[in-house]
């Protein structure tokens, strides 16, 4: 449950929506539930959070290839994002991740390659009172 809540609020970023991202994934699972089929039930109630319709493969044809194309872009990231906490915060294989995540091991690589660099990055712009607050939250360590 600790890991799984430090998943969602390092996606969401914010308490409440993390709060929301767990019931909503808490909701499709029960006592058989594996660990890997709950990350990747987390992943798809993360991905249809940002666009449900989109998620679930229900493409509007009315739809402009840009939004289309900012979706792709948008999974992408999301996809990245969760590979490279999925790898540092629970400690999974890439084995294990690619599965969850639905790419060839390879592409994996790539991605948690850049992952790492772009959070890096992020955080080395954030101010430091923030990276203080976020390190002593336990969320860092």
């Amino acid at each position: 449950m600790d890991e799984l809540y430090t998943l969602a609020y390092w996606m969401t970023g914010c308490e409440m929506s993390a709060n929301e991202l767990l019931s909503a994934t808490y909701l499709q699972v029960d006592h058989t539930t594996s660990t890997k089929e709950l990350f990747k039930i987390f992943r798809i109630c993360y991905l249809n959070r940002s666009d449900p319709e989109v998620a679930f493969g229900f493409f509007n044809p009315l739809r402009q290839t840009k939004e289309i194309l900012g979706w792709s872009l948008r999974q992408r990231f999301a996809d990245m994002k969760l590979s490279v906490l999925l790898s540092e915060i629970c400690g999974l294989t890439h084995q294990d991740i690619s599965e969850i995540i639905g790419m060839p091991v390879e592409t994996l690589h790539s991605r948690l390659s850049w992952g790492r660099k772009w959070l890096v990055n992020a955080l080395l712009l954030m101010p430091p009172v923030e990276r203080r607050s976020m390190a002593s939250g336990g969320i860092l360590s």
